[in-house]
């Protein structure tokens, strides 16, 4: 399904980033997002604002350069014609760049690879359904005969909605809600499968969501990207529950009693540690790790979260933190950060399609905002020294494991820098002779 970290670092074929270089051993899916809005959808809405930006840029230099053509054909001013051609050159040159990195790409990045190869350049939307279940029904026949790892990231529920026709109308909640039908219809596929195969009572299934709605996605009147109910926020928006409180789910017969709710905080970083211990391994004891078994929590051996703080936050900056009270089992949350929202009472970002990390999209709250979420779970009332008699022992507690926590880190590589987010054609996968990117699996076979 969708990877989402990328191929490549240096050149087009080193693969730095892909899947097999990072512990799988099979691979078949989308390296990217679909942020990219394959085949010409809509416009994406991750880089809409900074689309509009460099198209601005681009405007003023080509009025520039009109009114000084005009200025020296009627001897108005004068110029030299290398200025204008210089500055002519430049624009062209900006436009190229920022265009390459919003236009072409997204029929170049919207492909589909197996292992190394890529199968489909651009992918066909229609047939990305069908082909990721067969994938993944195929893998799970394939290694039914002894242990084996199957990780499924749909693409669903995730704008640009890719619904097929069988789908389509047939929800009450407009796209969004056939596309979760959609969902809903594959997975039960998947566990037939393990039913079929009698892998039920040996097959632990962890079904969850990386974040909350997408509040900002829209297409007319029409909201594409989910509801996150009483939660405040959503998608990106560093530390608000509507982005972070998602449910787990949770199916092992005969290991896991059916029908039980756990109220605790978790982390989908527990995920991998969860793993290691179910396959008899042991987690490297060289770094920290954020994860923590849920084995315990699961089985009941243990009837508390190992996570006493959890970090959240938006890009490299934190936004907020919680912290669950072991011996009252309160659960406090304290943003040093929050988005500040366009329209202000909207709840989201909507003029700029995403909720910045920094700048003047946030505003630094000192002292924290502090939330009581076991009484107040939709972050409506912060609370004050004059009105929450704990206030300062709270945010001395939280101060001192932020402190704790910053001397764990090491620090990293801007992901998100601009650098790093501007088209870079030798880094582009292509599965022809580069520009000509475009292959059909179907199509080469034959």
């Amino acid at each position: 399904g969708k990877w989402h970290m990328g191929v490549n670092c240096q050149t087009r074929h080193d693969h730095c980033h892909h899947p097999l270089n990072h512990g799988f051993d099979y691979f078949y899916g989308m390296p990217f997002t679909l942020v990219n809005e394959c085949q010409g959808t809509d416009d994406p809405e991750l880089a809409k604002s900074l689309q509009d930006t460099y198209w601005f840029y681009t405007q003023m230099i080509i009025f520039a350069v009109v009114t000084l053509v005009i200025g020296k054909v009627t001897n108005l001013f004068p110029v030299k014609w290398k200025i204008i051609i210089c500055l002519a050159i430049c624009g062209l040159l900006q436009f190229i760049s920022w265009f390459s990195s919003y236009g072409f790409t997204k029929y170049w990045n919207c492909i589909l690879m197996r292992n190394h190869d890529i199968t489909e350049q651009p992918m066909n939307l229609q047939k990305t359904t069908s082909n990721m279940l067969k994938e993944a029904i195929a893998f799970i026949e394939r290694n039914k005969h002894r242990p084996f790892l199957l990780f499924v990231s749909l693409l669903h529920v995730h704008t640009p909605l890719i619904t097929t026709e069988k789908f389509q109308g047939r929800s009450r909640h407009g796209l969004y809600g056939d596309n979760v039908e959609e969902m809903d219809w594959m997975v039960g596929r998947l566990l037939d499968v393990v039913d079929k195969e009698e892998l039920k009572n040996t097959t632990f299934i962890y079904f969850a969501s990386d974040h909350g709605g997408f509040l900002e996605a829209h297409r007319g009147n029409s909201q594409l990207g989910g509801w996150n109910g009483i939660y405040k926020g959503g998608k990106g928006m560093g530390g608000w529950e509507g982005g972070i409180r998602v449910p787990g789910i949770i199916r092992w017969p005969g290991v896991l009693p059916a029908g039980r709710v756990i109220d605790e905080p978790t982390s989908l970083m527990d995920i991998y540690p969860t793993v290691v211990q179910l396959a008899g391994g042991a987690v490297p004891q060289d770094r920290v790790m954020d994860g923590h078994t849920l084995l315990p929590l699961l089985q009941g051996t243990e009837q508390h979260s190992r996570h006493e703080f959890l970090f959240h936050y938006c890009g490299v900056f934190l936004h907020a933190v919680r912290w669950h009270q072991k011996d009252s089992g309160t659960v406090w949350k304290a943003h040093y950060a929050t988005p500040v929202f366009q329209p202000e009472a909207s709840g989201a970002c909507f003029r700029r399609g995403i909720c910045p990390c920094f700048g003047d999209g946030v505003t630094h709250h000192n002292p924290p905002l502090l939330f009581n979420l076991s009484q107040d779970p939709s972050e409506a009332n912060p609370l004050t020294a004059d009105t929450e008699p704990l206030f300062d022992t709270v945010m001395r507690r939280i101060r001192r494991a932020v402190e704790e926590h910053h001397k764990t880190l090491t620090p990293v590589p801007q992901q998100l820098s601009p650098y790093n987010n501007i088209w870079k054609p030798w880094l582009q996968p292509c599965c022809g002779t580069f520009p000509f990117c475009w292959c059909h699996e179907e199509n080469n076979k034959a």
